[in-house]
């Protein structure tokens, strides 16, 4: 999938984020319904387009309109089912970067194997929770990013490990998502999955952090987050993203 890089440096990540900023990629998100408006919001604030129809009519054309795509499982239907398969057969065809989020697959049988289907035609990623992850097993060539308080990545021998966030982050419903859609802009600038995936990681997690300061609660910290996310800079993350890297 990727080649093995020796080092990402929060520098670096830095660079992409004002790479997503100038470029302003086009992100097509299959997401939750639950966190539709929060996931459009937060890829807006990093500085990509986002569009969200999930209509079979129309899915191909926008999917072939944007320069990556996310999936998300967490609302599930047959229809949905259908969107999807062919949203990503529009994006394997066209060579575009895409991620899947299996939400919730530890919880059925069948959103698990529909999961698996997923991940054989080839991801660019694959993100999950720990319990997630587990079940998932081998994500093949992907990128494997499990998610939690630490966010470990996953490229064959090379382990990068993000240590950006907030605890808040947890009891606001959607920011898992909405990082699913930063990946995906990120991925959009950088073909390199390992470096785009930890410096979009690193930069929802430094705006947890700055967002947490001013934030009472989880009413407030989501505001502030979306707020945290538009005023981001490239030196900022340079400063302040925690990135460590491993080789097995």
């Amino acid at each position: 999938m990727n080649e093995i890089i020796e080092r990402m440096s929060a520098a670096e990540a830095g660079v992409l984020l004002q790479r997503v900023r100038e470029r302003r990629p086009r992100v097509h998100a299959l997401m939750n319904t639950v966190v539709q408006k929060f996931t459009a919001d937060g890829i807006t604030a990093v500085g990509a387009i986002p569009s969200m129809t999930s209509s079979l009519e129309e899915i191909a054309d926008f999917v072939t309109k944007a320069d990556a795509l996310t999936i998300n499982l967490g609302t599930l239907d047959q229809e949905r089912r259908k969107v999807i398969r062919l949203a990503v057969e529009v994006a394997n065809a066209a060579g575009k970067p895409w991620i899947v989020d299996p939400v919730h697959c530890d919880y059925s049988p069948g959103r698990l194997a529909f999961a698996r289907e997923l991940i054989a035609l080839g991801p660019t990623v694959v993100r999950g929770n720990k319990a997630e992850m587990a079940l998932i097993g081998d994500t093949q060539a992907s990128l494997r990013i499990e998610t939690g308080p630490v966010d470990h990545l996953q490229d064959g021998p090379v382990h990068m490990v993000v240590r950006n966030g907030h605890p808040l982050m947890a009891k606001v419903t959607g920011t898992g998502c909405l990082s699913g859609g930063v990946i995906a802009a990120f991925l959009a600038v950088e073909k390199n999955a390992l470096k785009a995936a930890a410096a979009a990681l690193a930069t929802t997690g430094v705006a947890a952090e700055r967002a947490a300061v001013e934030a009472r609660g989880p009413g407030s910290f989501e505001p502030a987050f979306l707020d945290a996310l538009a005023e981001l800079g490239g030196e900022d993350l340079s400063k302040d993203a925690r990135i460590d890297h491993e080789t097995a």
